[in-house]
This record gives C-alpha cells, sequence and structure tokens, in this order.
C-alpha cells in the first residue's frame, strides 16, 4: 500500500498550492496531451499532409539527424499509433500508482520516450540555436551575421524543441510514478529514511568534481575557436584555416566560443557563495537569496543540449559519417571535431552539478515536511 500525504494547507505553507509545486497530479496528463497532440500529427501525416519533420525528403540537413532515413509513409502511421498508447499508458500512470510486471512496463516505456525524445532525436541544431541568439541580438545592429536566425530556426529544428518538452513531461511522469510505487513523496522523492550521498554536505563535495569538468570541457572548446580567431591555426591545416579566414568563419566561431566562456563562468555559480545570493553589484538585488529555480532550470536545459550535440558528434564518428557530413573535417583536422567528442561529458557534468546544487538549496519538503 503506497503511503497517502496529508495535503499541507495554504495556513501552514504560503505557496504550497502553486501549481508548479503540484507537478506530480498533473505532469502525468500533460504528457497524455503531448502524446495525444503529437499522435493526431501522426494521422495527418500519415494521410499525407505537409510538414512531416524528419528524413531526407523533408529536412535539409538530416544527415545530422538519427531518423535521417525515416520516410513519412512508414514514419508516420508509427507515430499515429505511439502516440495513441503513449496517451493511455500516461493517463494510467497519473491515476494509478503500484508494482507487478503492468507497472513496470509501463515505467519502462516512460523512460525510454522520455530518452528518445529528449537524447536521441535532438541534434546539435539545437545548441547552436540557442547559442547564437544573444550572437544575433547583439549583432543585429551592425548587420551582421549576415545570415538571418531564421535560417538556423527551421520547422525540423523547432520540432525538435518540442519533441525535448514531450520527453521532460515523459521524464516527470515516470519519476512521479515511481517515487508514488515505492511510498516516496512524490514532490521530493524522500521517504524518511537516511540517504547519505544527497546530503548539503555530500552534494557540496561531489558537486565540486561536477562543476570541474563542466567548467574545463567547454573552455578546451573555447581555446581551440579563439586561437583561430587570432590566426593561430591550432590542431588544423593551414589550407583549412585560409578558407575560414577568408570567409570570416573563425569569428562567428569565436561568439560561440564566447558564449560557452559565459556559461562556464555561469556554471561556477553551482559551487560559489554568488550563485546562492546576489552580490553587491547587481543593482536592486544585491544581498538577496537566488530563487533555485534560476539557476536550476537554464543550467538542466544547457546539459540536455550540450549532451544531445555530443551524441550526435559521437554517433557520426562512430558511424565514419563526420567526413560526410561535416566535409572540411579531416585527419590534419583534429580540432575542429575533438573538443565536441567531450561535450556528452560535458552534459552529463553540468546535470550532476546542478542536481548537486538542486541538494543543497532544497529545504523540507512543501508537500511532506521532511528536510
Amino acid at each position: 500500500m503506497v503511503e497517502r500525504l496529508t495535503p499541507l494547507t495554504p495556513a501552514s505553507v504560503g505557496t504550497a498550492a502553486r501549481w508548479w509545486q503540484r507537478w506530480p497530479v498533473w505532469v502525468g496528463y500533460a504528457a497524455a496531451a503531448w502524446s495525444l497532440l503529437y499522435g493526431v500529427l501522426g494521422v495527418f501525416w500519415s494521410l499525407g499532409g505537409e510538414g512531416f519533420p524528419f528524413g531526407r525528403e523533408n529536412d535539409p540537413q538530416a544527415a545530422l539527424s538519427i531518423l535521417e532515413g525515416v520516410r513519412a509513409a512508414t514514419g508516420a502511421p508509427i507515430i499515429a499509433a505511439l502516440g495513441l498508447v503513449g496517451t493511455v499508458i500516461a493517463v494510467a500512470m497519473a491515476r494509478t500508482s503500484g508494482q507487478g510486471v503492468i507497472g513496470a512496463a509501463m515505467l519502462a516505456f516512460a523512460w525510454a520516450a522520455a530518452a528518445t525524445l529528449v537524447l536521441l532525436i535532438p541534434d546539435y541544431r539545437l545548441l547552436m540555436a540557442v547559442a547564437y541568439a544573444p550572437i544575433f541580438v547583439v549583432g543585429a545592429p551592425f548587420g551582421w551575421p549576415p545570415a538571418s536566425f531564421f535560417d538556423v530556426i527551421t520547422w525540423p529544428v523547432v520540432n525538435q524543441f518540442v519533441c525535448i518538452a514531450g520527453g521532460l513531461c515523459w521524464a516527470a511522469t515516470a519519476l512521479a510514478y515511481q517515487r508514488r510505487s515505492r511510498g516516496a513523496c512524490p514532490n521530493c522523492g524522500r521517504t524518511g529514511e537516511s540517504t547519505d550521498w544527497t546530503t548539503p554536505a555530500n552534494a557540496a563535495r561531489w558537486g565540486k568534481w561536477a562543476v570541474a569538468i563542466a567548467v574545463l570541457i567547454p573552455l578546451l572548446y573555447a581555446a581551440t575557436r579563439w586561437a583561430w580567431a587570432l590566426g593561430i591555426p591550432l590542431g588544423i591545416s593551414e589550407e583549412f584555416f585560409r578558407e575560414g579566414q577568408a570567409v570570416g568563419l573563425w569569428w562567428a566561431g569565436a561568439g560561440l566560443a564566447t558564449v560557452a566562456i559565459g556559461g562556464a563562468l555561469l556554471t561556477l555559480g553551482l559551487v560559489q557563495r554568488w550563485g546562492e545570493v546576489f552580490p553587491r553589484w547587481i543593482p536592486f538585488l544585491a544581498g538577496k537569496r537566488v530563487p533555485p529555480a534560476l539557476a536550476i532550470v537554464p543550467a538542466s536545459l544547457v546539459s540536455i543540449l550540450v549532451t544531445t550535440a555530443g551524441l550526435m558528434f559521437v554517433r557520426l564518428t562512430l558511424l565514419g559519417a563526420v567526413g560526410g557530413v561535416f566535409t572540411f573535417i579531416d585527419e590534419e583536422d583534429w580540432a575542429a571535431l575533438a573538443p565536441e567528442l567531450l561535450w556528452p561529458l560535458w552534459g552529463i557534468a553540468l546535470a550532476a552539478a546542478t542536481l548537486a546544487y538542486y541538494y543543497r538549496r532544497r529545504g523540507p519538503c512543501l508537500r511532506c515536511g521532511r528536510g
């Protein structure tokens, strides 16, 4: 029998009734709604509707995707069927909790859906879109970069954001269901038993190692790109260096490198005092407590984008397809690819650092009262 938790009243906890604090209650229905809507799109595409976002016939950069070879005639009906099945399973998981074969099967489906939608379907174009956004904003008054941001944000790329949103709903659904099934608090996962590695002191220790890795890798990437921008052909052939220099490619790379450096500096906030209390030099906020979500939400998103981008490079490398997708890369141009192969480790480290930050900053649960 699953433990029933007594809801806290507004009198005891002033903000306990906020909708986002009741996510274990509604997230299963959110996953069901997403699955239903995407399943309907699958039906639409199966009937010949336009906009199927996968495969060489529909995505000009399909070579980057794990679904490069998918055709609408075969892929759309599968999407429709999985959408319908997912809708039923998500509603069942929202309304029940338990163990046994059926419960394990539903949980496995949920985690598989989450992993596929969040980690496998997206590619590095999502990270490029997010990284280029501030560059386009800053450079807009000067007409730089010369391309349009909407050349980066195409429908197949937007669809990947949609898939990540659905995957996060499925991950939260699986987490809430798993917690209910083992008698833990659906909100915080606590059972009342001591778990050493989640204590603030221990999380601070292993979190520092995670932050160190999550800072080092983007700095290595930035070092190569800024070296090229400054005229140093680090890890690339002279011919390739001159070609990029002629079209201004290295300054665009330096812009991305600067974004990476900024992200690395912000990552330090996950273990620094200024990541918990706003510094004195910030107007109006100096000395005030940093809301945990202000760090957790963007860091979590970046960890996902970096991991998916890195997995794409690893996949293309293992398949021997890098040369066919990125025509400029050969054995002499190792620095054009080597830093990206470390990105999955970067993403995992950033996710771990963010989790450690969460464990350090969370207080007693507003749902169950455990601390």
